[in-house]
């Protein structure tokens, strides 16, 4: 099942105002069309009655003029092919017969009954008229189907405009979300840039007093965490500084003690206490080194050969008995890498990166360290056994698998270093064999 999709106030204000602009809108419209009906029912009625009032005495006038006939008069129209004559009328007696009508409508009389006032009925609109002492009716009937095309010509000629108006009125709604949104996402995005690495307090000018109390709350609680994380720097870097010394004055005398102990139980027992003290000096070390990554060291203002600072590590462990002569420093002719990084904080990363691929490096194998255009890469072989999962390799005092002694520090040292320095840390498993892979670790910086 997908994961469902992240909220966004932004998103949801811009559909929720504009929903309701849109029904605002057609609320509006409608409101507005069911007025306009009724005020345009009530001018047709109002000029229905008052031509009905004023044809009445000239209707009636002319039929008293003319010879008596018995079958009904139909008024010649004056021009002919007149367009849209929607009002008609008839003169009818007493008993309903049609004496006169016009030219453009059947001698049939209307549905409507001999009784003043408004009828509607069929597809017509009548009012009625008495006159001569209720015997003599003129009845004059609008078009129905007339009202309906006038309606919906008025309710086309509202529409039309909303229907332009309400897509600029979306825009302008969505315009003014977004604009008053970015300074929520402004916010957001330093804050998002604050890591361990960047506790520097948030200081965004001008931004709505909504958001100050998030600012200051922000500020109060990055103080916290640096003055916490600070503590725990203090905390581990004192106390490896003050445990190096005794542990390397106990170490000289575990030496001292071995030197002059023969073989037998006691100086079995001295060496288990100078490999206890080896490993506690091994500890002491990655820690002043945890803590000085913790620190920020990382990142220099200065440009700096990197290559120069690899060939000085390389020297180092080139020239070791027993890590010499297992190594194999690859170093291209002329070649240089540059980048604003802090010397010190690269050496620290490229000698943990060898100590870990000489710790677990099968037996009888050699480690190559290749120097390239963008960064630095180890490379050793080992058995899938004592391989974690890669991600697992990334933590602090997680370790594979090795009878060699180690603080499960080193590739954590390196990870926080390399983000320091704006590089990566890749770690990659090659399988080679049921029994053996091939393990890289590398450190890429992006393109200068």
């Amino acid at each position: 099942m997908s994961a469902s999709r992240p909220r966004s106030i932004a998103r949801e204000l811009r559909i929720s105002l504009g929903l309701t602009l849109l029904a605002f809108w057609l609320l509006a419209a409608g409101l507005a069309f069911s007025v306009m009906q009724e005020e345009m029912g009530e001018v047709f009625d109002s000029a229905l009655q008052e031509t009905a009032e004023r044809l009445a005495p000239l209707v009636i006038d002319d039929l008293y003029t003319r010879e008596d006939t018995s079958a009904p008069r139909k008024l010649t129209a004056l021009r002919e092919n007149v367009p849209d004559e929607y009002l008609t009328y008839q003169v009818r007696d007493g008993s309903g017969r049609v004496l006169l009508h016009s030219h453009n409508v059947s001698a049939d009389p209307y549905d409507a009954p001999l009784v003043e006032g408004f009828w509607s009925g069929g597809e017509k609109r009548i009012f009625t008229v008495a006159a001569v002492s209720g015997s003599i009716f003129v009845q004059v009937a609008d078009s129905l189907e007339h009202r309906r095309e006038a309606s919906i010509e008025g309710g086309t000629a509202l529409l039309l405009p909303l229907l332009l108006l309400l897509p600029a009125s979306l825009i302008a709604v969505s315009w003014f979300v977004r604009r008053n949104v970015s300074e929520v996402d402004r916010l957001k995005r330093v804050i998002g840039l604050r890591d361990s690495g960047n506790l520097a307090p948030i200081d965004l000018k001008d931004l709505p007093i909504e958001l100050e109390p998030f600012q200051q709350s922000v500020n109060l609680l990055i103080k916290r965490v640096d003055d916490a994380l600070e503590a725990e720097r203090s905390l581990t870097a004192n106390s490896a500084h003050e445990l190096r010394t005794p542990i390397a004055g106990a170490l000289a005398q575990s030496q001292l003690l071995l030197s002059e102990l023969e073989d037998g139980q006691t100086r079995d027992r001295a060496r288990q206490v100078d490999a206890a003290l080896r490993k506690l000096s091994v500890l002491t070390e990655k820690l002043l080194q945890l803590a000085r990554a913790d620190a920020g060291i990382g990142k220099s203002a200065v440009s700096s050969d990197l290559s120069t600072i690899l060939d000085i590590v390389m020297e180092e462990f080139l020239r070791n008995s027993q890590s010499g002569s297992v190594l194999h420093y690859h170093r291209p002719d002329k070649m240089v890498l540059s980048r604003e990084v802090d010397p010190d904080a690269f050496a620290i990363a490229a000698r943990n990166l060898v100590e870990n691929a000489l710790s677990y490096r099968s037996p009888d194998t050699d480690v190559d360290i290749y120097l390239q255009p963008d960064g630095l890469r180890v490379s050793n072989l080992t058995s899938p056994k004592t391989l974690l999962p890669v991600e697992k390799l990334r933590q602090r005092f997680v370790r594979g698998h090795s009878l060699h002694p180690g603080s499960g520090l080193g590739l954590a040292i390196v990870e926080r270093l390399a983000t320091q320095m704006g590089a990566r840390l890749e770690l990659t498993v090659t399988p080679l064999a049921p029994d053996q892979s091939r393990f890289d670790a590398s450190i890429v910086f992006p393109g200068p």
